[in-house]
């Protein structure tokens, strides 16, 4: 029993990471595929192409500050139990 639920606790994990590591690339893609259709529209050279990375990348990392931010406290962990006889 203990074993499936560490199974789900790592298949969860996993999943956790795939979202939003999924999220941040597609932070990315978004500000670059933006950029060049700005790029391509008013016809300057790579400025919005540069732009929108960057702008991606920031969305991106503030979307990944925002997810570790609102994760819970893990309990503090000692490693040495001061109650236990000696």
């Amino acid at each position: 029993m203990r074993r499936n639920s560490a199974t789900a606790h790592i298949r969860s994990a996993i999943t956790e990471g795939r979202r939003d590591g999924g999220s941040f690339f597609g932070s990315v893609v978004a500000g670059t595929l933006l950029g060049l259709g700005i790029d391509a529209w008013l016809d300057t050279a790579p400025i919005a192409v540069v732009a929108g990375i960057v702008l991606g990348s920031y969305a991106g990392f503030a979307r990944a500050w925002q997810e570790v931010k609102s994760q819970p406290t893990p309990p503090a962990v000692t490693l040495l139990d001061e109650d236990a006889p000696r």
